[in-house]
Parts: C-alpha cells; sequence; structure tokens
C-alpha cells in the first residue's frame, strides 16, 4: 500500500505543479488583450480564474507535500485528530486525507455550527 500511495501521490504532484506553470499568467500576449473596456474586463475576469485554480492547486500540492512527508515518516494513515488509523477505503478514495471519516464528520459539523453562528450575528 505505501508504495502503491507513493507512486500517486508523487505522479498527481507532478500534474498539479505542471497545471500551476502553464496558465495564462505566464504567457507574454496578455498585454496586447487590454486596448478596451471589454478586453479588460474579460482580462480581469481570466485572471481571477487563473489565480484561484492557482490557489487551490498551491493548496493541493502543499496537502500532497504532507502525504509525501507523512509516507516517509510513518504516520501516513493515522487520523490527526483521533489518532485511530484510516481506513484503507477513505485514504484511496482520498489519499491527502489526515482525519478519520468520524473526526472529518465532526470538523464540518463545528464549521456549520461556527457559520450558522456568524450569519445570525450579522446585522
Amino acid at each position: 500500500d505505501r508504495q502503491y500511495f507513493k507512486k500517486w501521490l508523487t505522479q498527481r504532484l507532478s500534474e498539479s505543479l505542471e497545471k500551476t506553470q502553464d496558465s495564462p499568467l505566464d504567457r507574454g500576449d496578455l498585454k496586447d488583450r487590454v486596448s478596451d473596456k471589454a478586453d479588460r474586463a474579460s482580462l480581469a475576469s481570466d485572471l481571477r480564474s487563473t489565480l484561484r485554480i492557482r490557489e487551490r492547486e498551491a493548496r493541493l500540492t502543499r496537502k500532497i507535500r504532507d502525504a509525501l512527508e507523512m509516507l516517509d515518516n510513518g504516520t501516513f494513515g493515522i487520523c490527526e485528530e483521533c489518532g485511530e488509523e484510516i481506513p484503507l477505503k477513505r485514504l484511496m478514495a482520498r489519499p491527502v486525507t489526515t482525519l478519520c471519516i468520524r473526526c472529518k464528520k465532526e470538523q464540518e459539523a463545528k464549521e456549520r455550527k461556527s457559520a450558522a453562528y456568524l450569519q445570525s450575528t450579522e446585522y
């Protein structure tokens, strides 16, 4: 199992890094596209989208690197919250996970409760 996850995570890390390198922010043709307001608005929208994608990929890249480190130090597949082993089925579905299903559900319930509280206190 360790070899499978190491291979999968390494491959996914490579793919993630490639995605962030091939984007409109890296191309020199952007300056030519800003001749009028509509072009500037379109460019701004494209840039926001590209930045969101890059941020998402950066978060995933960090999670993958963390998972590879956990594989190396023997803590991969161990829930960070309760210390129990994360079931193989969950790891297969989400290899970068650091929480078992029970702890993840508890975390999400706390987040929902916190979000609901914040909404109820807004003016």
